[in-house]
């Protein structure tokens, strides 16, 4: 019995040490792959900020060698244009206006305190919409006719306010591939000055005079397609604005009229 009860012992020792050491390998191989698993990410990782700094690196390479002159100048009208537009941009949406709740305001400022409540409203309303609304209500007295001229004439200076500074944009989306054009026009004929001087047609001398050309185009077709994207973004802003101010002026002029036949 006691030899039985021994050899039963011995049989668990050698399970649980199978066992342990089992876990064991199970560990370390978990560990291992859990460590590869990390040092990938990290590796991918630095991959990826060696590429974004390369790209960085890439594209002031470029611009330096595409000349400072004229990618100086290029450079220059990105960052007016853009000036421009960010400054359009916002005074557009700021001069946006809920022109449908605005006539109801001054409908019904008009029905409880009269002409000078309306005004009151306008005053109290910024925009275009509600300028305009102003000059018509303030020539009331002198006649329907008279508030229509009003709102027909302060329309047209609002929209000029609206397209303020904006033909210079339209001027930067010209004048930078132009620029471009003309750079790469003198690089071609710095790259045959250096041939002719040379006295033979070397490639690198002909490659690297065009490459130097080429990149003023480049960047200056990069620059018009940006500023090109905001500025047909700034014309529709202002067409929308342009025609919520037609339908209010009508909508008002609806309202002088039915406030003059009372």
């Amino acid at each position: 019995m006691k030899r039985l009860f021994s050899i039963l012992a011995i049989l668990a020792v050698m399970v649980v040490g199978n066992t342990t050491l089992n876990a064991a390998n199970s560990f370390n191989v978990f560990t291992a792959a859990t460590v590869n698993f990390v040092q990938d990410d990290a590796d991918a990782s630095a991959a990826d900020a060696d590429e974004s700094v390369g790209f960085h690196q890439e594209l002031k390479k470029r611009f330096i060698e595409g000349g400072p002159g004229f990618m100086g100048i290029v450079l220059l009208c990105l960052i007016l244009g853009l000036a421009i537009a960010f400054e359009r941009i916002i005074y557009l949406n700021l001069a946006t206006t809920n022109s449908k709740k605005l006539a109801q305001n001054v409908e019904e400022a008009m029905k409880s305190g009269g002409v000078e409540a309306a005004k009151e409203v306008c005053r109290n309303t910024s925009g275009p919409v509600a300028s305009i609304y102003y000059q018509g209500l303030d020539r009331i007295d002198e006649g329907v006719e008279a508030s229509e001229k009003a709102v027909v004439a302060y329309g047209g200076v609002q929209m000029g306010q609206l397209e303020k500074n904006v033909s210079w944009v339209s001027l930067f989306i010209a004048l930078a591939p132009m620029l471009g054009f003309m750079g790469t026009v003198i690089g071609m004929i710095q790259a045959f000055d250096k041939i002719e001087a040379a006295g033979d047609m070397q490639p690198s001398l002909v490659a690297g005079g065009i490459k130097v050309a080429l990149l003023t185009t480049v960047f200056g077709l990069i620059v018009a397609i940006i500023l090109q994207i905001f500025y047909n973004y700034i014309i529709a802003k202002i067409d929308s604005i342009v025609n919520d101010m037609e339908d209010a002026s009508i909508t008002l002029i609806d309202i002088l009229v039915a406030h003059k036949n009372k």
